[in-house]
């Protein structure tokens, strides 16, 4: 299956698209996505594609947050 690729105008767009779909994992598999994330990096969890996506959406998320963190940081 192809991946579509959706491009943002800016790092907070992305950021809330992100959460939205974590959200949506979050649900269906009844986990909070950290929680998720310590069971995938200890290999606790399958290498099925919806696993992978959402290890690799989290990691996204956590690198946007900590950007946006850190300009926040810098203007303040």
């Amino acid at each position: 299956m192809r991946k579509q690729i959706t491009e943002y105008t800016s790092p907070l767009d992305a950021l809330v698209a992100l959460a939205k779909q974590l959200y949506g994992y979050e649900i269906k598999y009844q986990t909070d996505s950290a929680d998720f994330f310590v069971q995938y990096q200890q290999g606790n969890t399958g290498d099925d594609e919806d696993t992978l996506d959402w290890a690799s959406s989290y990691r996204h998320y956590l690198a946007l947050r900590q950007e946006l963190e850190s300009k926040l940081r810098n203007v303040a």
